[in-house]
């Protein structure tokens, strides 16, 4: 570490000026220090605007000293930014994932400054921007002004994030532990028993996406006897590292980044955050090419798995809101749905639980007042809960509606025929 290039996250946040629009980097890599640090000043800021995707850690955006600070405009919402997105200081922008660096580059949100978390320089210079590449790099690519946290315990990640530190304008050294979410032990019988209904639609050679949550790794465990899988992913985390280290994952039939495991950004726990570090067989890459739905289908096989809050008796996934409470975002879902969908043997598939933990119908006879439909109707194809799988293409509504009551939960099966009946018996 060269001391004489570093300064504090005190000094390097009066980078930022009132009026000015702030990139948040996020998952893994949220550079919780400097965020501290920029919160601290907000009694001499005013209607700085922050702009992030998920967000990782303990940092309360929604303190009503922050009100005339810090307006937090999400591209994607995380539990730490939920209140305050669904208040008067911030609000949320529906926006595919993959069309995210657009809006930076366009100028429809033009960056000042981006804050990011780094790897250390390497003997040439180069950071790289570690576990999540998806947006930020971007964001760095079109700020005005670069504050970058370097860490040591970041790992450093091949791909499309490297960074020289000519590129950044203050440097700030903080060795600390990367947050770890651990999918794994989230599993309940209902998620066992959809891994295993997604496992059946799993060919050999397929082409792999994992959305965020316990179903993918559930998914994974059950993939131990496949062959020649690939993994073209928006996010990975730790379910895919058994199956790399053993082969079953080897890239070998996919047509592009051939033998390369290709991914956006990480979430999960030190075991995968030291196995991507210095890995080439790992590319962490732009959101805007891992997501891109003409890149996705050129690949064999490509299972995309989405999971969804609910979903209407015609197919309409809400998978971002419930009602009018904006609960996440709506991510990579439909980049991955249509381009599993037009990738040769593809399958898009949304899974979910039949009911919520309070034993509310995920299936619903219509989405909730004010809810988004992410994927629409004639997006979804494939959908699976723990009672089973269905394929919505080609159907008509009325078969959609058979179709998702026969794998609703048991419980609410009569409430929905009903409904059902209706919805298609009015005089």
């Amino acid at each position: 570490m060269n001391n004489n290039r570093y300064i504090t996250a005190e000094e390097a946040v009066k980078l930022v000026k009132s009026g000015d629009r702030v990139f948040l980097h996020g998952s893994a890599a949220t550079p919780t220090l400097i965020i501290e640090a920029l919160q601290n000043r907000y009694h001499e800021l005013k209607n700085v605007e922050l702009v992030s995707i998920t967000t990782l850690g303990d940092s309360n955006f929604s303190n009503e000293k922050y009100k005339e600070s810090f307006f937090f405009n999400s591209l994607f919402v995380s539990p730490n930014s939920r209140s305050v997105v669904n208040s008067l200081h911030g609000d949320y922008v529906p926006v595919f994932l993959s069309e995210i660096p657009l809006l930076f580059k366009e100028e429809f949100l033009p960056i000042d400054v981006a804050i990011i978390q780094v790897s250390e320089p390497d003997k040439h210079g180069y950071c790289t921007l570690g576990t999540s590449v998806d947006i930020s790099k971007a964001a760095v690519d079109c700020a005005k002004s670069v504050i970058a946290q370097v860490n040591p315990n970041m790992p450093r990640t091949h791909g499309d994030g490297f960074i020289h530190t000519s590129k950044i304008d203050a440097m700030v050294w903080h060795k600390t532990e990367l947050p770890e979410v651990d999918y794994s032990s989230k599993a309940t019988d209902a998620i066992i028993e959809i891994g295993k209904h997604i496992t059946t639609l799993i060919e050999d050679g397929s082409t792999l996406q994992l959305g965020i949550g316990s179903i993918p790794d559930q998914v994974l465990k059950n993939l131990v006897n496949h062959k020649n899988l690939g993994l073209h992913t928006e996010m990975l985390s730790d379910g895919v590292i058994p199956l790399i280290e053993s082969g079953v994952i080897n890239n070998c039939n996919k047509k592009l980044n051939i033998g390369k495991s290709v991914t956006s950004f990480m979430v999960g726990t030190k075991k995968l955050y030291d196995f991507v570090n210095d890995n080439p067989s790992i590319r962490v890459m732009n959101i805007n090419y891992v997501n891109d739905t003409s890149i996705i289908r050129q690949n064999p096989k490509v299972i995309a798995i989405n999971s969804a809050i609910e979903i209407d008796l015609t197919g309409q996934v809400c998978a971002d809101s419930i009602g009018t409470y904006q609960y996440s975002g709506i991510g990579g879902q439909m980049d991955f749905i249509r381009g599993a969908s037009l990738s040769l043997g593809g399958k898009p598939i949304i899974a979910l639980p039949s009911i919520t933990n309070k034993g509310i119908s995920r299936i619903t006879p219509f989405l909730k007042e004010g809810a988004g439909v992410v994927t629409t109707r004639g997006h979804v194809h494939w959908v699976v809960t723990e009672y089973g799988k269905v394929n919505l293409f080609g159907k008509n509504l009325k078969q959609r509606g058979k179709a998702l009551i026969e794998i609703s939960h048991p419980n609410h099966r009569e409430n929905l025929e009903r409904a059902f009946y209706d919805r298609y018996n009015k005089t």
